[in-house]
């Protein structure tokens, strides 16, 4: 028994491996320097953009309908056409009007053949009423059937001019430009004005205009700037938000407020020179309201909102960060406006911020730039301030059950093979 329990405590007392102190555990533990990312404070002007959801809306957008009724004889447009305000589109059949126009002629050369006659028996009972040889009612009879004949002129050259208009209906023409849509009739059918679809139907395409909504809190900066006569530019986006689609003028706004949705409509209006916005497509709009000039801006990474308020981390000379409290403005999504806290030239922490406190150490990017992925370019650990290598003595030497040389290569604890002199390097999952 006492052979065996002897056995038991030498091989656990010299199997097992001393474990690195807890001071070296951890890649940024034991004050070592933190990799951050930084950016200068610089003056530039910050757009304030007021972002938007819109839908394409033609400034007109008509359904060719008949005014009278007939057969449909002629068309004279095709499917997707572009036309002219003015152009003949579809004819109606004629002939039922003209004859109509005939009638109402004869009926006016009729009644100015009476009134001519009448006319004439007026002058004769003058001239008898002066010689006292008629009665003088029998001239005031026929002044009033003069004055009924010049009457009736006037109701039949109106139902002239009703069927000269009915004949002119009888070609029905463009009355914007535009595109045609999709015929809704073909030739040979009955039309009437009571005909709910119409012929066709033209949009306008140019210009074209975007209504979209924007919060009641942004109305009060949009309304100061139009009545100052400023001329705000719209831009409108693909729903993907990547492709633009056209750059257009705030137009105008709607007289109220939304109170279900506490929003206002405004419409912009596009040249539309390409036909890129189309009518109801689902735009997203961008609303340049102002623009903040030669403000002091960082990255909108670098303000950092605590109990202490909104804050950046200000990297000092000594390579170690303090917390500075800033106050923000505008913002345009990318950088933001400091409008105190802060003065221009003064390097902020963007990146790595969530290792970080009052007065940690920290270690800056390589090179003189500021952009891009800063951990990434931040020197290998290494040199005076590497922290040991887990398995590994102060002095550099193995810890014992660490690792053990075969011939040129060296075999770690956990059986893996690493390069020797003149060997390749070691493929791990690190």
């Amino acid at each position: 028994m006492a052979i065996v329990v002897a056995a038991g405590w030498y091989i656990t007392t010299h199997s097992s491996s001393p474990q690195p102190a807890s001071g070296n555990r951890g890649r940024f533990a034991g004050g070592q320097a933190t990799p951050v990312g930084l950016a200068a404070a610089a003056k530039a002007d910050v757009p304030i953009v007021i972002r938007a959801l819109g839908t394409v809306t033609p400034l007109a957008n008509v359904t060719i309908k008949t005014q009278i009724t007939g057969q449909l004889v002629q068309v004279e447009f095709t499917e997707g056409q572009a036309v002219k305000k003015g152009d003949l589109l579809a004819v109606v059949d004629p002939r039922p009007y003209e004859v109509a126009l005939q009638n109402a002629q004869g009926t006016l050369a009729k009644d100015e053949a009476l009134l001519k006659n009448a006319q004439i028996d007026l002058q004769r009972y003058a001239t008898l009423v002066k010689q006292d040889s008629i009665a003088r009612q029998q001239y005031d009879t026929q002044a009033a059937l003069v004055r009924q004949y010049e009457a009736q002129i006037v109701t039949d050259q109106a139902g002239v001019d009703n069927a000269k208009l009915n004949l002119v209906y009888t070609r029905i023409i463009a009355p914007v430009a535009g595109r045609i849509g999709l015929r809704l009739v073909d030739p040979g059918n009955y039309v009437t004005m009571g005909d709910a679809t119409g012929i066709c139907v033209i949009t306008q395409m140019q210009p074209m205009s975007v209504i979209f909504t924007i919060p009641e809190d942004a109305l009060p900066l949009v309304r100061k700037r139009l009545r100052d006569g400023n001329k705000l530019q719209v831009t409108a986006l693909d729903r993907a938000q990547k492709n633009q689609l056209g750059i257009g003028q705030l137009s105008t706004l709607d007289n109220q407020v939304d109170t279900t949705t506490g929003t206002v409509k405004l419409r912009a209006t596009f040249d539309n020179a390409d036909e890129a916005l189309f009518p109801n497509q689902f735009v997203n709009v961008r609303l340049l309201a102002d623009t903040v000039k030669d403000a002091t801006t960082v990255p909108v990474a670098a303000i950092q909102r605590g109990p202490v308020g909104t804050f950046v981390y200000i990297a000092k000379a000594d390579d170690t960060v303090a917390i500075r409290n800033v106050e923000t403005g505008a913002t345009d999504g990318e950088k933001v406006a400091v409008t105190s806290g802060l003065q221009i030239g003064e390097q902020v922490v963007i990146d790595g911020v969530d290792r970080l406190r009052d007065g940690a150490k920290i270690r800056r990017p390589t090179g003189s730039g500021t952009a891009g992925p800063p951990v990434a370019a931040a020197p290998a650990e290494g040199g005076a301030n590497a922290a040991p290598a887990e398995g590994a003595r102060p002095d550099g030497q193995p810890r014992g059950g660490g690792e053990q040389r075969q011939g040129g290569e060296r075999q770690g604890a956990r059986g893996e093979r690493r390069g020797g002199p003149g060997q390749p390097p070691a493929q791990t999952n690190q």
